[in-house]
């Protein structure tokens, strides 16, 4: 695919100064880009296919173009870790973190991204988490420019208070790793889900 071809296809999504780099980095690291419908359970995901030789990325599309960028890089910094270490080192651990604050400073400026999410993005970079939705900070900034302004993810919400989630209420109780232990209103029934799933307070 061509660079004209990249943004043509994919400008909507991407802050507009940022479309050249992100473009650089597909070309250069030859990996299956796939823009995908909301998921609850995740941003994105980098998976590599063994058999195919295939690297694959894959971003939710209803994020903001700054959400997106950030979920972008952050999934190419996870095929480039993979690269250089295969499955010797951690997910998350300092060489993915490195990798992915290496990454962002072409794109850590303020053509790129408004003030108030450049700075608490390069605090959030001295020791980048899992997640973005895992940097309160951060996850505020950028849920500043979501279209939907009444969703928050669930890390948001109080323990003990009421949400809404996919049309049913629940309460929320604990975290058990990246999911929190939600009991539903109506059935008394308990349900695992994850903390970045988008919810609104009731």
């Amino acid at each position: 695919m061509s660079e004209v071809a990249f943004k043509n296809k994919l400008s909507k999504y991407f802050p507009e100064p940022a479309i050249h780099y992100c473009y650089t980095l597909w070309r250069d690291h030859a990996f299956t880009l796939k823009v995908k419908k909301k998921r609850a359970s995740k941003l994105g995901d980098y998976r590599f296919d063994p058999n195919k030789k295939v690297h694959t990325i894959s971003v939710n599309n209803d994020l903001n173009p700054y959400s997106f960028l950030i979920t972008y890089v952050h999934e190419v910094a996870h095929l480039v870790t993979f690269k250089e270490h295969k499955r010797s080192v951690k997910p998350h651990g300092t060489e993915w973190k490195n990798n992915f604050k290496k990454l962002m400073i072409p794109v850590l400026n303020s053509e790129v991204f408004p003030d108030r999410v450049l700075r608490t993005l390069a605090n959030y970079l001295k020791n980048p988490k899992a997640s973005s939705c895992n940097d309160h900070h951060l996850m505020k900034a950028l849920q500043s420019f979501d279209t939907n302004k009444h969703a928050i993810s669930l890390s948001e919400i109080s323990t003990g208070e009421l949400f809404k989630f996919r049309h049913r209420i629940f309460r929320k109780e604990t975290l058990r790793r990246t999911r929190y232990v939600c009991c539903e209103v109506s059935t008394k029934r308990k349900y695992l889900i994850s903390r970045v799933a988008e919810v609104e307070r009731v």
